[in-house]
């Protein structure tokens, strides 16, 4: 069954879910911020309950009041792909049952995780899901996070050329599927980047989105980003914008306000914009009073202390008031 794929290009910020401080499922909370990162941050679309969603954390009735949620806040404006995978193929099945009758425009499917089935029967489990499905799948290829064998570029081509899955979120810290796949299924597939750490060269490498749970915080210069390298076909102004959204990234991967996670530092990154992050469900633990202070100085120096004005010097100063990261929390908290 063929799919118009074209609506699956851009900006996909993987939505958080935000909690409480007693660990709660914050309906109201997360309904903001995923407003926010519509109306404010001119996202070109939204993936929900995946990975940066925590998923792993929701029980399946939070998941499926989370599906519900999704289609009560978004209203069409964007597409919005479920997150509906479990290591269980009934499972999985059940929840992408349940996505689709909340309005899913598609689902991402995690590899079957921890229990390390086979290859052939992670390929048989795709086969099944989308035996029983009516939306277009993304298969969320992320080998580290699920400890399940990955799929190289040409079985997924074949996985394409069958028509069960339709999109690819390629969550590697190099672009070779993604210029691989390219070169194999150019357009009949959508292919995604799913990682923070070279996002820069999967568009130059011919990713058509970015999917990430970072963009929670750098929507807007991930746009500015992809309008250089794919519209303007400008690498170096897109470089240019990469090296200002790098310090986020290396928050994280060189650890450099201690030992914590990355949602956690883009919760607080929020809450230092007058937003509300909330918080992740333990143990992914807030930052202490410690870290909350390096990031306020990090933030400071690295010039994300004031999101608006982070690409001044490559784009022309923005003063806008109701697309702002400060407008938005002013109105929305």
């Amino acid at each position: 069954m063929p799919y118009a794929l074209e609506r699956f290009r851009g900006i996909f910020p993987a939505a958080l879910t935000v909690f409480d401080r007693d660990n709660g499922f914050d309906e109201e909370a997360t309904a903001r911020h995923w407003d926010w990162l519509i109306t404010h941050q001119e996202a070109d679309g939204l993936v929900i309950t995946g990975t940066s969603g925590e998923f792993i954390a929701l029980t399946d009735e939070e998941r499926i009041r989370a599906f519900r949620l999704a289609q009560s806040v978004v209203r069409g404006r964007v597409p919005v792909i479920f997150g509906s995978g479990h290591y269980s193929t009934k499972l999985t099945i059940k929840l992408s049952e349940e996505a689709q009758k909340c309005g899913a425009d598609a689902l991402i499917v995690i590899l079957p995780y921890y229990q390390k089935p086979p290859k052939p029967a992670v390929i048989e489990h795709f086969r099944r899901v989308r035996e029983a499905t009516s939306v277009p799948i993304m298969l969320y290829n992320n080998p580290h996070n699920s400890a399940c064998v990955d799929l190289n570029p040409r079985e997924i081509a074949q996985l394409v050329d069958e028509d069960v899955v339709h999109m690819v979120k390629s969550t590697y810290g190099t672009v070779e599927a993604v210029h691989d796949l390219s070169y194999l299924v150019g357009d009949r597939m959508a292919i995604f980047y799913g990682s923070f750490l070279a996002a820069y060269e999967g568009f130059c490498a011919g990713a058509h989105g970015w999917i990430s749970g970072i963009l929670n915080v750098v929507t807007s210069a991930a746009k500015a980003m992809r309008h250089a390298i794919v519209v303007e076909n400008d690498a170096r102004k897109g470089f240019q914008i990469w090296k200002r959204i790098l310090p986020i990234v290396h928050l994280w991967t060189y650890q450099q306000i201690g030992p914590v996670g990355d949602l956690a530092i883009y919760r607080s990154i929020l809450n230092s914009w007058g937003l509300h992050g909330g918080y992740c469900r333990d143990p992914f633990f807030p930052l202490d009073e410690k870290q909350e202070s390096k990031l306020r100085e990090f933030l400071e120096k690295s010039g994300w202390s004031d999101p608006e004005h982070v690409l001044d010097g490559i784009l022309p100063t923005r003063h806008a008031t109701d697309g702002s990261a400060r407008e938005g929390g002013k109105t929305r908290n």
